[in-house]
């Protein structure tokens, strides 16, 4: 068996692995190394150890743990259920409201921590009560909350596109710079669409009475916003304002952001002792989990490159003479098929760098292939059955059924396909923006 072969019976044997349930980190590390002492017996060792170090010198990761802790710092402040609260009672008189408010949360807190669990689950924590009590549609309300969610893999600061920057070779700051109008563009589409269907039909999302806005004042109504979006629009300003601005770079901008998020907790008195030593504890283990998987993720990519196999495979769906929008198309279908049962990040280290050169081949630009591909992979946690989404909601909101939860999570699949069609047909609402800024 040739080494190009051996490197795809590993990929087939990654897949099968995976399938099984054992851990991710140790299927790669197994695999990796069983097949690479086939194909180039003990340096494979050397391989290993050249780069798991390589990996933890790579100062751009350091984001990751930085923006963690910013997220759950974010999470446990309380600050989302100030603006929730004061925007339902500002917006209250609209048909609808409550999906407009949870998608408008759902961006900003997608724009302040970039964790997708997190954001559903304080979604549906806040929301979903509200929308029940209130006789919102249980499965428009699950979808808008699920897909508001799924917008921290999209905005900056997503955790997906910093391990992407590396592996793609674009830098972080132009990934997520690329990424804020695609990410706006689907919020936006997200709200038309639940705010039209309400507008349609009033049952789905009724105003709020008369009774329940008359209780607070207009002036407190507007304190209340400025208190609850203020603090959260100050930490975006410290991320991604300073990324945006070239003042700093990503893992600069994350330990800015991660101490603008500290000192705001306290100030709210919402930060104990407590708290504190939960958010470090659960940013070191995500942390380390994360960094274990990318280490040996990234050991069992380099032994696939050096088996010869990737060069195998762009050889090969070059001379299929496909034109090269079907082709993008196919890839794209790919990676949608492996989100429902992978996580993202095989997917982003072991599948992208093998499509990338082809696409590199075919003329597409790698910074709007990437946004691409990172958009694809948030509409499958909305794809039923392995929805990751409609776990967290269904764990915080037990009374809704998964029927349900997956039929209206199911909507919005629709809708960031066609949001994924019009980027591939008009590439500059990716690019505009960094090449706007460059």
């Amino acid at each position: 068996m040739s080494d190009p072969v051996l490197g795809l019976v590993s990929l087939a044997a990654i897949f099968a692995g995976i399938l099984t349930g054992y851990p991710m980190a140790f299927t790669f590390i197994f695999v990796s190394l069983v097949f690479g002492y086939m194909g180039m017996g003990d340096r494979v060792v050397g391989l290993m150890q050249y780069q798991f170090f390589s990996l933890m010198r790579n100062t751009t990761l350091a984001a990751i743990p930085l923006f963690l802790f910013m997220g759950f710092v974010l999470e446990r402040s309380g600050l989302m259920d100030r603006m929730f609260r004061a925007l339902r009672l500002l917006l209250g008189r609209l048909r609808g409201s409550l999906y407009l408010i949870v998608l408008l949360v759902a961006t900003l807190f997608a724009a302040a921590t970039g964790i997708v669990g997190a954001s559903v689950t304080v979604l549906g924590v806040m929301a979903a009560p509200i929308m029940r009590e209130t006789g919102y549609n249980t499965r428009l309300s699950a979808g808008a909350i699920g897909a508001g969610g799924t917008l921290g893999i999209l905005i900056p600061p997503s955790i997906l596109l910093i391990v992407m920057g590396p592996v793609v070779g674009v830098p972080v700051s132009d990934l997520f710079t690329a990424a804020i109008v695609p990410g706006l563009v689907l919020a936006t589409t997200y709200i038309v669409y639940t705010l039209v269907r309400s507008y349609m039909n009033p049952e789905l999302g009724p105003p709020l009475t008369s009774q329940e806005l008359s209780e607070t004042s207009f002036g407190e109504k507007m304190l209340e916003l400025l208190l609850g979006i203020v603090p959260v629009m100050v930490v975006i300003c410290f991320t991604l304002g300073v990324i945006i601005a070239g003042i700093a770079t990503p893992t600069d901008a994350a330990a800015c952001g991660a101490l603008a998020s500290l000192v705001l907790a306290i100030a709210y008195r919402r930060m104990t002792w407590k708290s504190f030593k939960q958010c470090v504890f659960q940013t070191l283990l995500l942390s380390s989990m994360i960094m274990f998987l990318l280490g040996a993720a990234n050991f069992f990519g380099a032994v696939f490159s050096r088996l010869g196999s990737a060069d195998l495979l762009t050889e090969y769906l070059l001379s299929l003479s496909l034109p090269p929008t079907v082709m993008l198309l196919i890839i794209l279908f790919i990676v949608f098929l492996l989100g429902s049962p992978l996580e993202w990040i095989p997917i982003v280290l072991v599948i992208v760098p093998i499509f990338l050169p082809t696409m590199v081949e075919m003329g597409y630009d790698p910074l709007w292939f990437s946004i691409l591909v990172a958009v694809t992979l948030q509409t499958s946690w909305l794809t039923p059955p392995m929805a990751l989404s409609a776990y967290f909601l269904k764990g915080v909101v037990p009374e809704w059924k998964m029927g349900d939860i997956y039929l209206g999570m199911t909507q919005f699949v629709f809708l960031q396909l066609l949001v994924v069609l019009a980027l591939v047909m008009f590439p500059q609402i990716v690019l505009w923006l960094p090449n706007a800024l460059q």
